[in-house]
């Protein structure tokens, strides 16, 4: 196959992992620009991964050899990139979370419907061997009739961390729920199917914060917290499974967890913010087993989506990380926030298909056969 060129905006930290994958690992994308409102960081990015172009974002849109953009802006910029990306006529693939509104996501999806472009949205680590594995198992019967799961996500607060700017991260999208909860829902949601109804409770301890870690740039200031950074949630899937789900801010350290319970058995999925991890199985004997990962990609591999996308767009075929999931798990989460406010069951409006699972047997950094 041919390979896809992409230019990327937004290079702060989340770029590196990024640009290493996308330059070194799958060979369908070349990248061949980047830019950033802040040029040193577009240019440093450039010399650090051999990217022959640094534009400014209008220059790199204008670009007509290009033909897919990788939107690693801040999440309150993701909507208005995508729609200039849409609208230049170029393929989007966009950092989590996918918009902060719903009717923005709308207008991402429609415009790409109208333009006949592909858009498409983080995270990708379902594509990874741990949650991979996880679902043939599911598939497979290990676990008999799934009924219910649970996800936790506890991590650390903002005062401990050393971020340039900790208000990215007390704001909503950068909160405990928008921030880790695409991880949880999307692993669930290639798993389970869609999800249809949400219960929700939003708390914060504090309206705002001191940063304390002396490392840190903005060490004693204090910080506006804007967002939810405790919140708790019951998901009602179309199956008819149920799933619980915290994620937090409130806590020290990072402490995942995944599990999806069955007639027959307990899963205990790989933290889903990655693409490998252990994964376990118990079954009605009481023993627990470690399963190797059967297929999947089992390093780290953020980028696989866009790689994805680019087979998709050359073979006609659906790529994995849609927009449609994308906008599906935006809305669920909006949701959780909706019940929590309003005190009720919210249902979601949205829906997706289960995203098909990566065939067995790949070739080492191949997504199609």
């Amino acid at each position: 196959m041919r390979k896809v060129k992409v230019g990327v905006i937004g290079c702060g930290v989340i770029s590196e992992k990024y640009l290493k994958v996308c330059t070194e690992n799958f060979h369908i994308l070349e990248v061949v620009a980047c830019a950033d409102l802040v040029k040193e960081l577009a240019q440093k990015r450039a010399q650090e991964f051999h990217i022959p172009k640094v534009y400014t974002v209008e220059e790199l849109l204008e670009d007509p050899e290009i033909e897919m953009v990788l939107n690693l802006t801040i999440p309150k910029a993701h909507t208005e990139i995508n729609l200039k990306a849409l609208h230049a006529g170029k393929h989007v693939y966009t950092e989590k979370p996918f918009a902060l509104t719903r009717e923005d996501a709308e207008k991402v999806l429609s415009l790409a419907r109208e333009k006949n472009l592909r858009v498409g949205g983080a995270p990708d680590t379902f594509l990874g061997g741990g949650i991979q594995t996880c679902i043939k198992l599911i598939e497979d019967g290990w676990i008999g009739t799934p009924y219910g799961a649970s996800g936790l996500i506890l991590a650390s607060n903002v005062s401990d961390r050393t971020h340039a700017q900790p208000e990215n991260y007390t704001s909503l999208g950068g909160d405990p729920l928008m921030d880790f909860g695409p991880y949880y829902i999307t692993a669930l949601v290639s798993m389970l199917g869609p999800v249809k109804k949400v219960s929700g409770f939003a708390k914060q301890l504090r309206n705002e914060l001191k940063i304390l870690n002396p490392h840190s740039p903005r060490f004693g200031d204090s910080v506006p917290v804007l967002a939810p950074m405790n919140v708790t949630a019951v998901l009602e899937f179309h199956n008819g499974a149920l799933a619980t789900l915290q994620t937090t801010k409130e806590g020290f350290g990072y402490t995942p967890r995944l599990e999806v319970y069955g007639t027959d058995g307990i899963l205990y999925a790989p933290d889903p913010n990655h693409f490998s991890g252990p994964i376990y199985l118990k079954q009605r004997d009481g023993e627990v087993r470690e399963v190797p990962l059967s297929h999947g990609m089992t390093e780290e591999n953020r980028g696989a989506g866009l790689a994805d996308m680019a087979y998709a767009i050359q073979t006609g075929r659906p790529h994995r990380a849609s927009g449609k999931l994308a906008a599906h798990v935006l809305d669920v989460m909006l949701s959780i926030f909706d019940s929590s406010k309003l005190e009720q069951h919210v249902s979601i409006h949205t829906t997706c298909e289960r995203p098909a699972k990566l065939p067995l047997g790949l070739r080492f950094h191949h997504l199609d056969e």
